[in-house]
């Protein structure tokens, strides 16, 4: 049943008057990052707050569609005893519909915490980095209550890891860039590009890579592309360009592809790309 705004408002004055002197008997929120797929690349202060949390609530409509709660499933079987709150975010842009959600899922978790309970709320990857987490860590601490975020492994880490490459050396910068973003915004930028959560425009994202100012540009066997940049002194050289993606990094179902043609079979929401220039 959702919510309507008067019961959220009537629910933040709660809160309000709940106040410094019933500190000691209200919960805490725990972000948690579980990592990017791996059980084992789960932190051990992620694994101790789970289990002292006396509530696990899940980015999910159930158990069995959590990726997060398989996660910690695997390294901690008793997670199955703890009280599972369901917490979706639906992936909508629109406002009115996302306000609805998240009050929802707000309203829900405040309920328990003034009930004394502490929350351990799991993301994967981790919690500061995209992270529909924060849209309620950010609320939370609005409303007076304490709220503690648990770093996590983040996923273009784990993939850069897992192609044993490196995102950043020297000098070079490290661009982090949503799916959201209009990729050709981002045809100007060195260093290296990380694309995160790339598979509902992976096709466009290729086309783009593809051809540089509206002219084609061909790959190699080793996905390496030239392009044109212009030097501080006015003239042109040439800027090699690699291409590497994973998708569902660490989970069984993992695919890595290096160079743009191998990429063209990449499938899946949690696909990352990472575009190296040198």
């Amino acid at each position: 049943m959702w919510y309507r705004k008067q019961e959220i408002i009537k629910m933040d004055k709660q809160i309000e008057r709940a106040g410094d002197d019933n500190k000691n008997n209200i919960g805490v929120l725990y972000g948690i990052g579980v990592g990017p797929g791996d059980p084992g690349l789960m932190t051990l202060k992620a694994v101790n707050t789970i289990k002292a949390c006396d509530i696990i609530a899940i980015p999910a409509v159930s158990k069995e569609e959590c990726y997060a709660y398989s996660i910690v499933q695997a390294v901690l079987p008793e997670i199955e005893k703890k009280q599972i709150m369901c917490t979706p975010f639906p992936m909508i842009k629109d406002k009115e519909k996302l306000a609805i959600s998240h009050n929802k899922i707000y309203s829900d978790i405040v309920c328990e915490l003034l009930a004394g309970k502490n929350v351990a709320m799991l993301t994967i990857g981790d919690p500061s980095v995209y992270s529909t987490y924060m849209y309620i860590h950010k609320r939370v601490i609005q409303a007076g209550f304490t709220a503690v975020m648990i770093s996590g492994v983040p996923s273009f880490c784990a993939a850069a890891a897992r192609l044993g490459i490196s995102l950043g050396e020297m000098r070079d910068e490290i661009h982090i860039i949503p799916a959201s973003y209009d990729v050709r915004d981002t045809m100007g930028y060195g260093g290296t590009c990380v694309y995160m959560k790339s598979g509902k425009k992976l096709a466009e994202l290729i086309e783009v890579l593809r051809t540089t100012d509206g002219s084609d540009v061909k790959t190699d066997e080793e996905a390496d592309m030239c392009l044109s940049d212009v030097n501080s002194k006015g003239g042109i050289r040439k800027k090699k360009m690699t291409v590497y993606g994973v998708t569902n990094c660490g989970m069984e179902s993992e695919r890595v592809y290096r160079g743009l043609d191998e990429l063209t079979e990449a499938k899946g929401y949690l696909t990352i790309v990472i575009v190296k220039y040198s």
